[in-house]
């Protein structure tokens, strides 16, 4: 990386506000429901536009990035989010706080999907090692939040809010200091690129990511109730066991990006998806508190190596229209995640929680076997 190093911590830094800004919504969600007194359907219908904002944010950022560059569109995004963290927190009219948290949404999707480019951008070698390392910044802000919340209970959560979102407003300004990448495309080739991804190899990463999305999410929606229905612990102490999950994901994409960045991208990806089977088999089978615990933490470092070597083989394949391409996978990977979650939501009516194991099984299947036809698509480029 070298000379890039400072847009390597630039990128680091808004990947852990993306982190903070997926987490937001449900810390506060108790004290929005209070404020405005939202029903759980009227709460629920707020909290799905934010995916929205999400999406829309990951298929625009990457043409525009290709088009004109990372660095205004980074600026105007990190901008977006610091007005969907004030609105939140001071918004006192329901259909504005609709709005903030859709802008808020859109933000956090361009500035996801751009770090990921701009990392992917910078790393001539050990793609996939250096976007694990950012990864893990994606991870703390998520773990950061709630942690913050917890400590400073005497606060108004609120507040809180608001002073993160100054935080976004002091990264915005901080990126008109750094060099990013250039612009890729030095004419309107916006179509031509998209025309360019009906590749088999990109359309394999891209429903990889659309079954790697999907599986984060029925983890992080479901597994307390789950574990509760096990009788093995309480919902507070699920809660814990879940948060060891994502330390799990934090700590395996930390040795991926250090100690294991000689290893290929490939290895690596097989010994995840091993981790994950067994992750969710002792989640399925335990009886004990330690058992699950475990379960939990192997799913996390199952899960660590899903975006980043994929986004690396996306980088390694695809370079000269890298941001566009991104923007193809992680939309498809987010039309998995909303899609999926919401199907399990219909199982879990019909026939009861206890079936997320179920899913989390035939869902690792697809990865599988769609991993194994992006190595032999990956091995013939």
């Amino acid at each position: 990386m070298g000379k890039n190093i400072l847009a390597f911590v630039a990128a680091c830094a808004g990947m852990f506000l993306f982190g903070v800004t997926l987490i937001t919504l449900g810390s506060v969600a108790t004290d929005l429901r209070f404020k405005f007194q939202l029903s759980g359907t009227d709460a629920g219908t707020l909290f799905s536009i934010l995916p929205f904002g999400i999406l829309t944010g990951s298929l625009v950022f990457g043409p525009v990035c290709d088009r004109y560059g990372y660095k205004y569109l980074l600026i105007l995004a990190c901008i977006g989010m610091f007005a969907g963290f004030e609105g939140i927190a001071y918004s006192n009219s329901h259909r504005l706080l609709e709005v903030c948290i859709y802008i808020f949404g859109v933000g956090g999707g361009i500035v996801n999907g751009a770090t990921n480019a701009v990392v992917a951008d910078i790393s001539p070698e050990h793609k996939g090692a250096n976007l694990s390392l950012l990864g893990v910044f994606f991870g703390l802000g998520a773990l950061g939040m709630p942690l913050v919340l917890g400590m400073l209970k005497s606060s108004s959560s609120f507040s809180i809010v608001a002073i993160v979102g100054w935080l976004t407003l002091a990264v915005a300004a901080i990126y008109t200091f750094i060099n990013f990448p250039p612009a890729k495309q030095k004419e309107n080739a916006i179509l031509t690129n998209w025309k360019s991804l009906f590749q088999w190899l990109l359309l394999l990463i891209a429903f990889f990511l659309f079954f790697q999305s999907s599986f984060e999410a029925i983890i992080n929606n479901w597994a307390t109730t789950y574990l509760a229905t096990k009788d093995v612990m309480n919902e507070s102490q699920a809660l814990y066991a879940l948060s060891l999950h994502i330390v799990g994901m934090i700590a395996m994409r930390l040795l991926t990006g250090s100690l294991l960045r000689d290893i290929s991208e490939i290895k690596i990806m097989w010994s995840c998806l091993l981790m994950l089977f067994i992750g969710i088999a002792l989640m399925q089978i335990g009886e004990t508190k330690t058992t699950i615990i475990a379960g939990l933490i192997f799913s996390g470092a199952g899960l660590a190596g899903g975006f980043p070597l994929m986004l690396g083989i996306t980088g390694k394949h695809f370079a000269q229209i890298s941001g566009t391409a991104f923007s193809f996978v992680f939309t498809v990977a987010l039309i998995g995640n909303m899609l999926i979650n919401y199907l399990m939501g219909i199982i879990v009516d019909e026939f009861g929680v206890h079936y997320l194991t179920s899913v989390a099984y035939i869902e690792i299947g697809f990865m599988t076997m769609l991993f194994y036809f992006i190595t032999q698509k990956s091995k013939a480029k």
